[in-house]
């Protein structure tokens, strides 16, 4: 196999850093397994954030999702550990990660967790006619 799973989280420059925009990036494909009985959790994540200096590359976002899936892990310690490691790599102004599992027991379980640099404040809102 060419690729593997890694830990590893590439960036580069962020094109426009005087800029306040969104990136919005959805991965389809998360799997994870249920600590509790081995079982492969499926989820999607969408990662929504504001960048400083610095942008996550994709491929290597790609092989890090990839890397949880032998993983036992409970739905809400995973994805504060993503954002964690997403904060660490990229430092941005603001950062939302969605977790949407799919159905277990019954049970849909949705996590959002955030992070906000204390000193940027969000743009007002701009509502069109």
């Amino acid at each position: 196999m060419s690729t593997l799973p890694s830990k590893a989280l590439e960036t580069f420059d962020n094109p426009q850093p005087g800029r306040d925009y969104t990136i919005r990036i959805d991965v389809p494909e998360f799997t994870c397994l249920c600590p509790k009985t081995g079982q492969p959790d499926f989820a999607t994540l969408l990662l929504e954030y504001v960048p400083d200096r610095l942008c996550v590359e994709l491929k290597s976002l790609k092989l890090y999702a990839w890397s949880f899936r032998d993983e036992g892990a409970f739905h809400e310690a995973v994805t504060n550990r993503i954002l964690d490691d997403l904060v660490a790599a990229t430092r941005p102004r603001f950062m939302r990660l969605t977790a949407k599992f799919n159905v277990r027991g019954g049970i849909y379980t949705t996590v959002v967790a955030e992070h906000r640099d204390p000193e940027w404040v969000a743009p007002a809102v701009v509502a069109l006619p």
